[in-house]
């Protein structure tokens, strides 16, 4: 066999096994989406570490890049029809869709790590619905308006953290800044999706502009109600003790009454005081590096008369940036009245970042505490 002759039969070779992936990947694409789905997010939630680590941000970073070169090109591709190649749309359909289900994984995790349920759980789970939604959406990808709205959404989550972690600051001129960020980015990347792909927008005009119009409005929305995790803050650790010291090491050392596994399945697990006894709240709150911020313990105290919840006080506390467990403070309280009370854990403009319940039950005789080391 002559050399033009073999490399015509490793090139046929190579075809036909691309081919061959191709059917088989069409065959069984939900059994591979699914697998893809859950080892994807296993593995994010592993590697992922902090939402203001470099390498971590790089890999956001990289993705929208992908995500702008493939929507670019496939549309590039549409454009030509003399040169259509089934194959070559397959593959950029499905390089995008993992682009973006990488994306999407990498804001579920890193929202959820700054998320108190309680609140923001109508967020995370629009996350994760458009996590499952990616998986099971491939024929919409070919269509221009849903690739760009979901670019530019994915660029509206990374800017709303990213923002903040590079001004070092956080609260709603900051979120409105990012929201700008986002803007300018996608009218840059339009101004390249113009130039390259060889397919004008003007078409599309009214859709697009209608479909980022929406979108950034909508999260506008979900964050002027607090909907959306203070994001970069996260409160590593919170709790309610009976009291607060430090070790000899610098640690906190805490005293609280150990239910066991009985006291995760209570709304309100009861401590049991004193007259003279004092109640400490205790928060581990993580931000960024050289990100120095407030935090609000929020004390509230449940009237059933009125069916509401009464404040009965706000400590603000300093936070310093960097410490992968979170700076650690507290606040305390006496002569709480008998009942339910909440702590909520705010930022500094009252977004919650958690928030802590219990039932003060008053009693005649000290109740028997155990002790922890906050590390």
């Amino acid at each position: 066999m002559d050399l033009y002759s073999k490399i015509l039969f490793e090139e046929i070779a190579s075809m036909s096994y691309i081919h061959n992936l191709q059917v088989w990947y069409e065959k069984y694409e939900k059994r591979v989406s699914s697998f893809s789905l859950l080892g994807g997010f296993v593995f994010d939630a592993f590697t992922l570490s902090r939402v203001d680590a470099l390498r971590d941000n790089l890999w956001v970073a990289v993705n929208l890049v992908v995500v702008s070169i493939c929507i670019i090109y496939l549309n590039k591709h549409e454009a030509n029809s003399k040169k259509k190649s089934a194959s070559r749309h397959f593959w950029l359909i499905m390089v995008l869709q993992f682009a973006f289900g990488t994306l999407i994984g990498t804001f579920v995790i890193f929202y959820f790590r700054s998320a108190s349920l309680a609140v923001s759980w109508p967020f995370i789970l629009i996350l994760v619905l458009a996590l499952v939604a990616n998986e099971r959406l491939k024929k919409q990808y070919a269509r221009l308006s849903f690739q760009i709205g979901f670019l530019f959404f994915s660029i509206f989550l990374f800017s709303i953290f990213i923002v903040p972690i590079f001004l070092k600051q956080i609260g709603p001129w900051i979120f409105i800044l990012s929201g700008v960020v986002s803007l300018l980015l996608m009218r840059i990347f339009l101004g390249l999706f113009n130039k390259f792909s060889g397919e004008s927008l003007h078409k599309h005009r009214f859709t697009l502009q209608l479909s980022i119009l929406s979108i950034f409005i909508f999260i506008n929305f979900l964050y002027f109600t607090n909907l959306i995790p203070p994001i970069p803050l996260s409160l590593k650790e919170a709790g309610v003790y009976h009291s607060i010291g430090r070790s000899a090491s610098g640690n906190y050392v805490v005293s609280f009454e150990d239910y066991g596994w009985r006291g995760y399945l209570s709304l309100y697990p009861d401590i049991h005081l004193t007259s003279d006894k004092v109640i400490y709240v205790y928060s581990a709150v993580f931000s960024p590096a050289s990100f120095n911020t407030g935090i609000v313990h929020e004390w509230q105290h449940f009237d059933s008369a009125t069916d509401k919840w009464i404040t009965e006080g706000e400590v603000d506390l300093p936070v310093a940036g960097g410490r992968d467990g979170g700076y650690r403070t507290y606040s305390t309280r006496d002569g709480l009245a008998e009942g339910h009370w909440r702590v909520n854990v705010l930022t500094s403009s009252h977004q919650v970042l958690g928030r802590l319940r219990f039932n003060v039950v008053y009693t005649d005789t000290e109740p028997v505490l155990s002790t922890e080391v906050k590390n």
